[in-house]
């Protein structure tokens, strides 16, 4: 049946009545309840004042009463900031770390065929570290050489009652601290020569892990075991 003007102001009412209480349904349907602890009390509002925004919450649909819509954890102290900060940097710093030797172990393979295509690489590293103690060596000995002559004879003139020169007094002091800073580096080099003693027993321990191949002197006693006695 057509829709006449006397029949459409009753039908614009009938749609309205309808729609306010689904209107009205879904209004309320998003207002919230909030419900946080407060100096030991349990507080619900319908809204949340400055205080409040930023302690750990329950946050609850007004329309039923009973359904929890989500959680809200309070704000980090600066304290609990700096831990999670310092957590996150050292995570970050250890999958770096994971990263560079899954590329070093790559590269590896892919560079060298044998171990001692390997070793030949550290051999060179080994040789600049040798001559570089030879080389300090020869300068404390040569130093302490020279500095010893210039306290006698600087010795020698304070008893015989003679004043030491500047320049030899200048000598000595200068003489002094190059000896010193030579003892040093030589003291570094040294510990660097053993260090990388470490460093080429774990990586040549690392390829062959990586390679699948037993070391040579486990393989020897491998293969002495194996060996049959003579009759």
């Amino acid at each position: 049946m057509p829709v006449t003007k006397t029949w459409r102001p009753l039908l614009v009412a009938l749609l309205a009545a309808v729609a306010l209480p689904a209107a009205a349904q879904d209004k309320n349907a998003k207002k919230k309840l909030y419900c946080w602890d407060q100096d030991g009390k349990r507080i619900c509002a319908d809204s949340l004042p400055p205080e409040a925004l930023g302690v750990a919450r329950e946050e609850i649909s007004s329309s039923s009463g009973m359904m929890r819509t989500a959680e809200v954890q309070r704000a980090l102290t600066d304290a609990e900031r700096a831990a999670q900060a310092e957590e996150e940097a050292v995570r970050r710093t250890e999958a770096a770390a994971a990263e560079t030797r899954r590329l070093t172990d790559q590269a590896m393979l892919t560079s060298f065929q044998t171990e001692d295509e390997l070793r030949r690489v550290f051999a060179e590293r080994v040789n600049l570290v040798d001559n570089s103690i030879a080389t300090t060596r020869y300068n404390v000995t040569s130093l302490r050489e020279g500095l010893v002559t210039l306290l006698r004879t600087a010795g020698e003139r304070e008893l015989s009652g003679k004043p030491v020169p500047d320049k030899v007094a200048n000598d000595i002091r200068a003489r002094h601290a190059q000896l010193r800073y030579n003892t040093v580096l030589q003291a570094s080099y040294e510990r660097q020569r053993a260090e990388l003693d470490s460093e080429i027993e774990q990586t040549l321990q690392r390829y062959r892990e990586l390679k699948g191949i037993a070391p040579a002197a486990e393989a020897t006693a491998a293969t002495a075991d194996a060996t049959p006695p003579s009759p």
